[in-house]
């Protein structure tokens, strides 16, 4: 994953699973959502450093969980925004379609 603004630029486009697609975010939201993952990088070093300090099986299985939940509750929120706005705003505009796309989304999430 780049870590520059720069890398990201870059990769615009030229990513198989992005839509292209762009969505301008509040302040409050996008630092709800960053500060989700800043903590989930955290949770994800704490078990590098557990593995590296061999840390027992299951008390690194453990975090891996919360990770895991912490992950599906970003997911969860970041659907419920995009619900209530992305995909409001355009069958409020008249576009349909994006009913298609949101079920192809949840069909991926549900893997």
């Amino acid at each position: 994953m780049p870590k520059k603004k720069n890398e990201m630029e870059e990769m615009k486009g030229t990513c198989p699973h992005c839509s292209g697609k762009h969505k301008d975010r509040d302040d409050k939201e996008k630092r709800d959502l960053m500060n989700r993952l800043k903590r989930i990088e955290g949770q994800v070093r704490g078990v590098e450093g557990m593995l590296e300090d061999d840390a027992y099986c299951t008390d690194i299985l453990v975090q891996v969980s919360a990770i895991t939940s912490a992950l599906n509750s970003f997911n969860k929120v970041l659907l419920a925004n995009h619900m209530k706005s992305c995909v409001a705003d355009n069958i409020r505009q008249g576009n349909d379609e994006i009913i298609d796309e949101l079920v192809v989304t949840l069909q991926k999430l549900m893997k």
